[in-house]
């Protein structure tokens, strides 16, 4: 929890002010019981014949206007108590949510795959919103509600010694029952929130695969699933809520005891003439104070208890350094080559098999790189080497000599490299939104090349032009045009280097081929992966990859030749080709 507290520092004057208002008004609110004690015994005197002879009216009122007095005051200390509150938790969540939502921006690829998106949508929305209010509680009640507590303990002593055991006895057990209650609590939040993550995975996956699900017809098994996993959070949550709800009822009976045996014990020494009605009727409204707050502490400690292991969970994030390595500025010798790959291995996880194992190639600038392999041998891993998306596990990946990994290189890395992912990636707003997300001061002008370079021009015109609107996700864009907008994006910032990841796997032949053909002309050095063979085919050197090893490496003339794994990629696609044809 230290890291959540650095976050209190901007709203210090906030986060005091708040509980001294409140101590402010709670210290009205244990006046009132003097001020009522004075009007029954003061202000009527003794009864007598069924009447107060002795009543003295001008003072009543008086009395009475003062408790109204008390009741504006008060009130007026709760509102500035609530607006210190809520300013101070308001601004830290807001802050907590800031560098939460920084913290995930930093992760690696390794660390978003590690983690998952359910669990990082609920630590950004969840979990910062119970921290808020616990917060907010926090501030307003935890020290309101022990100052009322035992300043009530004190006021009752002061009325009648007497009564100290009856109300420190109450207090001690309520104390216990409180902590015990908080205790048990904590940890089954913390399961309940990990519960939480899952039933939002089931969410988010359903919602983003809905299609697929009706294709297989597996929604029966997804509702299944979803049911067995809300069925498992709502158990949880359950079973913690009916230890916490004992709270309340302990509380009640509790204290109603206590305040029984007052009234009791108080009755017998109003007979004895050892203590006056408006004392009792003073101690029973303590009593009733005691009741109120120790109610609001109950739920206050239980409010805490979730914020205090939602406030765990994030802390847990932030504290999470970016697996990516930061290594110092060497140069490497590399013999002229642009991009280098000495002897690299890669994996995904610790302890699981290499995705990537000793490759061995260089790149000169402005070439045309061509990566092929049958599914799951490493083509995406490899590219993703490049830009730092995942690190090496041995081995080297330089760029003009420096390794990917140093230092000066990382505002190269994200700033002089395009890349087009294999599954297009579109954001709500305009075209021209998404493709000023390649470089922000670009040109109307510049856009329209990146569109008639990418293929997408004429479409785009259809639609509207550059200010058409783009749906969340480019729902409104099939595919291919996804596709092909995505590659106009990263052509917008002139890269030096180019990563296409089976980016024209929704386009047409002739689309692709006159895609291929236009980024030839580019003065960039181009990394091409496909699993069609016709879109590699003209690459200045190929990579052949199968099972995460380069199996052939050279132009396809060359690789014809000498690779059999390529010629089977080569005849089956070219076979198939035929046929379609005949």
């Amino acid at each position: 929890m230290k890291k959540i507290l650095t976050y209190f520092k901007p709203y210090k004057r906030q986060a005091f002010l708040g509980p001294l208002f409140k101590l402010l008004e709670a210290t009205f609110e244990l006046l009132v019981p003097f001020v009522v004690a004075a009007i029954v015994d003061k202000g009527f005197g003794e009864l007598a014949d069924g009447r107060y002879p002795n009543a003295d009216k001008s003072y009543v009122v008086w009395m009475c206007l003062l408790l109204a007095g008390f009741g504006v005051v008060g009130l007026a200390f709760s509102v500035t108590a609530q607006y210190f509150s809520a300013r101070a938790a308001t601004g830290v969540s807001a802050r907590v949510r800031s560098d939460l939502f920084k913290k995930l921006q930093s992760f690696s690829y390794k660390d978003v795959d590690q983690m998952g998106q359910a669990t990082m949508l609920t630590r950004m929305t969840s979990d910062v919103d119970k921290m808020q209010m616990g917060i907010n509680l926090f501030l307003r009640l935890l020290l309101r509600s022990p100052f009322i507590v035992f300043g009530a303990l004190v006021c009752a002593c002061i009325i009648d010694p007497n009564s100290f055991g009856i109300f420190g006895g109450a207090i001690l057990v309520l104390a216990i029952v409180v902590y015990a209650v908080m205790f048990i609590c904590m940890p089954l939040y913390k399961k309940a929130q990990a519960k939480l993550d899952k039933v939002l995975l089931s969410t988010r996956e359903n919602l983003t695969g809905a299609r697929v699900l009706r294709a297989f017809c597996r929604e029966e098994d997804e509702r299944n699933l979803f049911a067995t996993r809300n069925e498992d959070l709502t158990k949880e949550k359950k079973f913690v809520g009916g230890i916490a709800a004992i709270t309340n009822p302990l509380t009640y009976v509790l204290v109603n005891i206590a305040t029984m045996i007052l009234l009791w014990t108080g009755a017998i020494r109003v007979e004895s003439g050892a203590l006056t009605q408006g004392k009792v009727i003073a101690l029973y409204n303590l009593m009733g104070q005691i009741l109120i707050e120790l109610i609001k502490l109950a739920n206050l400690i239980v409010t805490v208890t979730k914020a205090a292991a939602s406030a765990e969970r994030i802390e847990a994030v932030l504290k999470m350094q970016p697996s990516l390595q930061i290594v110092a500025d060497e140069r490497v010798e590399n013999a002229g080559a642009f991009i280098r790959f000495d002897n690299v291995c890669a994996r995904y996880t610790e302890g699981g098999e290499d995705a990537l194992s000793e490759i061995n190639f260089t790149v000169n600038r402005g070439e045309t790189v061509g990566v092929i392999g049958g599914t799951g041998s490493g083509k995406t891993t490899l590219v993703n080497l490049i830009p730092h998306f995942y690190d090496v596990r041995s081995g080297q990946v330089t760029i003009d000599g420096k390794d990917v990994r140093s230092q000066s290189l990382q505002t190269f890395l994200r700033e002089r490299i395009g890349v087009i992912p294999q599954k297009a990636k579109l954001f709500k707003g305009t075209v021209r939104d998404n493709l000023l997300w390649g470089r922000a001061d670009a040109s109307d002008e510049e856009l329209m090349a990146a569109l008639r370079i990418a293929q997408a021009e004429d479409f785009i015109l259809e639609k509207g032009g550059l200010d058409a609107p783009v749906e969340q996700g480019g729902k409104n864009f099939s595919g291919g045009q996804k596709q092909r907008l995505t590659v106009a994006r990263a052509l917008v910032r002139n890269p030096d280097i180019l990563i296409l990841d089976d980016s024209s796997s929704a386009l047409d032949y002739a689309t692709d081929a006159a895609l291929r053909k236009e980024i030839r002309g580019l003065q960039t050095t181009v990394f091409v992966v496909s699993q069609r063979a016709s879109s590699v085919r003209d690459a200045d050197k190929i990579i052949v990859l199968d099972d995460g090893k380069a199996v052939g490496i050279g132009t396809h003339a060359q690789l014809m030749e000498n690779c059999e794994v390529y010629r089977e990629i080569y005849f089956s696609q070219y076979e198939a080709d035929t046929e379609v044809s005949a």
